[in-house]
């Protein structure tokens, strides 16, 4: 890898698909944690309180796999929105399980931190352009796919 200035930082290719990536991510967390900053939240705070409320209660193990995020991670970022008073614990019928769900207190904070996400949203759908977009999408699925399958 060659120290060019001719092209910005985060165009330079890496050598590694995971360097890429997780560069990308960082820069797209960037984006969103800076439109939510004044919510409150973090984006990964915000993505819990979505799937939180788009998918009712949850095993926590559930929620790892749709997000992929290790327990560790997964466990510090639930802890934070159980202390908010955003998310709860519930136990389940059996009650070794235990399923997180969404607050009233949570569901306010998600609606309110939406116009910020929203304009996260579309400062990036439009450095891309719609077909960009879509690629993107179908894109990212599929590294996430193909990664938990190899």
């Amino acid at each position: 890898m060659t120290r060019q200035r001719t092209q910005g930082a985060s165009e330079v290719v890496l050598p590694c698909a995971c360097a890429n990536l997780r560069r990308a991510a960082r820069a797209v967390t960037q984006l969103y944690d800076g439109e939510l900053r004044a919510a409150g939240l973090r984006v990964t705070q915000f993505t819990l309180l979505q799937v939180l409320a788009k998918a009712g209660p949850i095993r926590q193990g559930q929620l790892g796999e749709i997000l992929a995020m290790d327990s560790t991670t997964l466990t510090r970022t639930l802890k934070l929105l159980v202390d908010e008073g955003w998310i709860r614990r519930a136990v389940g019928a059996d009650r070794r399980q235990r399923y997180f769900e969404l607050t009233p207190t949570g569901r306010r904070q998600l609606q309110q931190a939406t116009p910020s996400w929203e304009r996260a949203q579309e400062r990036l759908k439009k450095s891309l352009g719609e077909a960009g977009w879509r690629e993107l999408e179908g894109v990212v699925v599929g590294v996430a796919g193909a990664a938990r399958a190899g």
